[in-house]
């Protein structure tokens, strides 16, 4: 090396060493927030195995949400004070309701230009199906990426099924059928629910929305806005809740303690997020043989179930943050984190190459309960919000009289009248 070279680099070091942060300035570091405390077990993981393939990218993790509801609150509150986190994952029911908000102060990003610089059609087509993709749409528009995906499933007690007669192998596949079957659990043992739907106490409307979509029927009116509900599905829908309790025997409990009581072989079957597998298996340990069955639909046409989970935004508008955030977007909906996220807990892979045989398939083959969701991918509809905002007061409104009728302090009639009218009065 010359004289001259050996100067030049002593310079560069010389200069490296009086600015040591000089090495790491193009580092870029991501406000992440989502829902649900128990998700930090695959987000981590996640985040860990991203930033070690990507080092000059950091996911720093705001404290998780309780729940789809709160973040999404949250979000709204902080886009007020313009300190939104760099990414968010929205609950699907609630993605049209913060685009529509944010995309007004230009604080939510449009994924269509990043999308067409990694092929556009032809790189959604290549990862996810119409119906995962269409998850993320707002107006036409792709602002979001599907990262959880869960359809309701029904969780059984075979035994007490066996015990009433049953076929835990061959469930009946309408819910007038079911309340049948929950009668009989109920006359083996007095202590025991036929069934459980826990939808008084569930934390967000897909209880309610899966009895609208398995008639076939429809949240709310495109054209007007209003619910399309009022009508005799809406009405069988709240019959439906009430025989739960009257003739099946369903206690009125909350989600968690309705899960404990089944787990403590109290229940014949119970309606749950296929996300629970792996803690309802945990529960119920070697009390019993669980099984899993896809969700009845009385109307077998035109049904169909919601599909619940979170798509993940960009909501930073730094170009350099934007590049990593899509970066990261792109991992965690990639085929190796869906197989890390479906194993760790029992969603549908929203990647449709996670389902691969490098993948899932041969994980779904050992593990039938967790593949149970994936039957009725066809039937799948996307979870519906009410236009204009409020849909976080409009299910707390909806769940206190759905709750008043399955105790019996309303009749059906009575609370789809109160559903109805209080819906459209906070619909804007």
């Amino acid at each position: 090396m010359s004289f001259r070279n050996r100067l030049a680099a002593g310079a560069m070091a010389l200069g490296l060493a009086l600015a040591p942060g000089l090495a790491h300035a193009q580092q870029v570091t991501l406000n992440v927030l989502y829902n649900l405390p128990g998700f930090t077990k695959f987000h981590q993981p996640l985040a860990d195995e991203f930033m070690k393939r990507n080092p000059d990218i950091k996911i720093s993790f705001l404290a998780p949400a309780v729940a789809y509801n709160e973040g999404h609150q949250q979000v709204l509150r902080s886009a007020v004070t313009g300190n939104t986190p760099d990414v968010f994952f929205s609950g699907y029911h609630l993605l049209h309701e913060l685009v529509t908000t944010l995309k007004a102060r230009n604080q939510i990003a449009d994924l269509g230009p990043m999308i067409a610089a990694d092929g556009g059609q032809a790189f959604l087509d290549k990862n996810y199906t119409p119906q995962m993709a269409a998850l993320g749409v707002v107006d036409g528009k792709q602002y979001g990426l599907p990262v959880n995906a869960s359809s309701p499933i029904m969780f059984i007690n075979a035994d007490l099924v066996k015990k009433a007669g049953g076929d835990p192998d061959k469930m009946p596949t309408t819910f007038p059928e079911l309340i049948e079957l929950a009668k009989k659990i109920r006359a083996t043992d007095p202590k025991v629910a036929g069934m459980a739907y826990d939808i008084g106490g569930w934390p967000d409307d897909w209880l309610w929305q899966a009895l609208v979509y398995e008639q076939g029927g429809e949240l709310n009116d495109p054209k007007t806005g209003k619910v399309a509900f009022d009508n005799g599905i809406g009405l069988n829908a709240l019959k439906l809740v009430r025989r739960f309790v009257t003739e099946a025997g369903q206690p009125v409990l909350d989600w968690d303690q309705s899960r404990q009581q089944f787990g403590a072989g109290l229940t014949g079957f119970i309606f749950s997020t296929p996300a629970h597998v792996q803690t309802i298996e945990g529960l119920v340990g070697e009390r019993f043989k669980l099984t899993t069955a896809t969700f009845p639909l009385d109307n077998k046409e035109k049904g169909g179930v919601p599909t619940g989970g979170n798509a993940a935004v960009i909501l930073t508008q730094d170009k350099a943050r934007q590049e990593a955030a899509w970066k990261y977007l792109k991992w965690v909906t990639g085929p190796e984190a869906q197989n890390m996220i479906v194993r760790i807990t029992g969603y549908l892979p929203t990647n449709k190459l996670a389902t691969g045989p490098d993948f899932l398939a041969p994980y779904y083959a050992e593990h039938p309960n967790v593949k149970t969701a994936s039957l009725q991918a066809d039937k799948s509809r996307p979870w519906a919000g009410y236009p204009g905002g409020d849909s976080v007061r409009i299910w707390r409104t909806q769940r206190d009289i759905i709750a008043s009728v399955m105790r019996g302090e309303v009749t059906p009639e009575q609370g789809l009248k109160q559903v109805v009218e209080q819906t459209n009065a906070l619909i804007k």
